[in-house]
């Protein structure tokens, strides 16, 4: 339940997550959380869950969910389709860590008891939000310049 990373080496980690407009916070994380795991699994958001959590994203799912398996610290992308598959996957997979960002800090800690929890500090200055509200500035800077 550490919001520090940590010194053990753990076998199979599995971290949650959105994804959309990947960015270097995400890969950031990715990149810690494969620095002390053997083996990472990323459960990439879907659509319909996002819909649930009231989030629109840019890119659809598929597109999400392949992304992320391209990058190299990543093992297996599954789907993250209810709050309650995190207790299912720990068990499914044999996860010794989940780890998320610090702004879910204490959020997944009813986990405890069958893995270790641990939240990572995110990349300061960026996020999906701010990446949004940057594109569409920017979109609208542009159109102004045209008109």
């Amino acid at each position: 339940m550490s919001s520090e990373s940590t010194s053990r080496t753990y076998r199979r980690a599995i971290t949650y997550g959105t994804y959309d407009l990947l960015h270097i916070g995400h890969v950031n994380l990715l990149r810690r959380i494969r620095g002390f795991s053997d083996h990472l699994i990323v459960a990439v958001s879907t659509d319909a869950f996002n819909a649930i959590k009231h989030k629109v994203c840019v890119q659809p799912y598929a597109e999400r969910a392949e992304i992320v398996a391209a990058l190299r610290y990543v093992d297996l992308v599954i789907p993250e389709d209810s709050w309650e598959q995190k207790r299912r996957d720990v068990v499914n997979y044999g996860i010794d860590v989940v780890v998320m960002g610090d702004d879910w800090a204490g959020k997944f800690d009813d986990l405890a008891d069958l893995c270790d929890v641990v939240y990572l500090p995110r990349t300061e200055g960026v996020s999906t939000t701010m990446r949004k509200t940057d594109i569409i500035a920017r979109g609208e800077s542009l159109l102004r310049r045209t008109a």
